[in-house]
């Protein structure tokens, strides 16, 4: 359901797309060790290594390693030094995406807009060089302690970028293509800010609105707003807890990543049932909906090209809208610490995120936060 609902300034009316995004060039993670994350997304997700950073290359202050899967393009990085901002990141958040760098074609024209707007500068527009040529950047913060990387590499032709060479790892595809969507957890009653502030500052549009109602259990509910850029590559949909008997799977997300962060990554697939094969054969950790889900499942979507008896045995979770149905899948939190995990989606035309999943999806979190004693 689209909303017209008034925010807190201006109306959400059509603007120019002045960003021009041309797609999520990659997600920065901070970590504490770099070679042993990188080995898990080769091996469990199937990414491929593609480059190196580190003291071999030049590089003093971090050890990294660039992953790409499809379009899906991650960087994994873990600092040398204890009083490194890396280091100190991952301290206070554990493993965890610090950067969501978009490509642009104009890293000044994108910096100084949205600063103009009213976006926090994290860094001025600047040039990286090496015999490859030129890499572009510019950032801006936006919730928690993540930036916005604003990236140009129409004038380098390198692997990645300065001081990353290229590295041979054999890697065997799950299947995942691009990301599809990153969502972001913030404080109660701070939705509507980062709303705006997508709005106001980077011309994003509210694409659709989820109210408490539509994503509650008994014990605890959430609201989500989803913000689209203007060509509709980009969704990120912001999450806020909402008051509930017990504590929401946001609230236990804010308590052990310690600031506003980006709670999933939605990566897409052709085949999910070949995908989430493959990954549970890789030992990637599920969550389950109860029997139940299943029994109601056909007359609640109908028709769909996939077994549903291989729906059931994988897990998958299946939603349509107007437009064609999805199927979906969410991961265990990736790290010790419940925060972060992963969303598998195949869309057969469905646009929407699986409203009528969110009961029993939000059913199956409650029950880990149980065994973990943070309900």
């Amino acid at each position: 359901m689209v909303t017209k609902e008034k925010n807190e300034s201006r109306p959400m009316t059509e603007e120019a797309d002045f960003l021009k995004i041309k797609s999520v060039d990659h997600v920065h993670f901070y970590v504490g060790n770099a070679k042993h994350a990188m080995y898990y997304w080769w091996k469990a997700f199937g990414f491929k290594p593609i480059a190196y950073s580190g003291l071999e290359t030049g590089n003093r202050e971090f050890a990294s390693y660039v992953l790409e899967s499809g379009q899906a393009r991650f960087v994994i990085s873990a600092p040398y030094s204890p009083s490194s901002p890396i280091a100190s990141h991952h301290m206070v958040h554990g493993d965890g995406v610090k950067m969501i760098a978009l490509e642009v074609d104009d890293v000044e024209k994108a910096w100084k807009e949205t600063t103009a707007r009213g976006g926090k500068s994290a860094w001025a527009p600047r040039e990286e060089k090496d015999d490859f040529g030129i890499y572009r950047t510019s950032a801006i913060y936006t919730y928690g302690e993540t930036l916005h990387v604003f990236v140009d590499r129409a004038d380098y032709k390198g692997v990645f970028a300065p001081t990353y060479k290229a590295i041979q790892y054999e890697a065997e595809s799950t299947g995942l293509a691009a990301i599809d969507h990153m969502v972001g957890n913030v404080q109660l009653g701070k939705m509507n800010h980062w709303v705006n502030f997508y709005h106001q500052v980077m011309g994003f549009r509210q694409l659709l609105h989820f109210d408490d109602k539509d994503i509650s259990t008994e014990y605890s509910a959430l609201m989500s707003k989803v913000m689209q850029n203007g060509n509709g590559r980009v969704k990120f949909p912001i999450n806020e807890p909402a008051e509930g008997k017990r504590k929401s799977q946001i609230e236990e997300y804010l308590d052990y990543y310690l600031t506003p962060g980006v709670q999933h990554i939605a990566i897409i697939t052709g085949d999910i049932i070949k995908t989430i094969g493959e990954l549970r054969k890789r030992g990637v950790e599920f969550l389950r909906v109860p029997d139940t889900y299943y029994e109601m499942l056909p007359d609640r979507v109908g028709k769909i090209k996939e077994d549903m008896k291989t729906i059931h045995e994988l897990g998958i979770l299946v939603d349509r809208d107007d437009e064609g149905y999805l199927l979906q899948i969410f991961t265990r939190p990736i790290q010790d610490r419940p925060t972060m995990f992963i969303e598998v989606i195949q869309r057969h035309g469905a646009q929407g995120f699986g409203k009528g999943n969110f009961k029993a999806l939000f059913e199956s979190i409650e029950a880990e936060q149980q065994k973990r004693g943070n309900l």
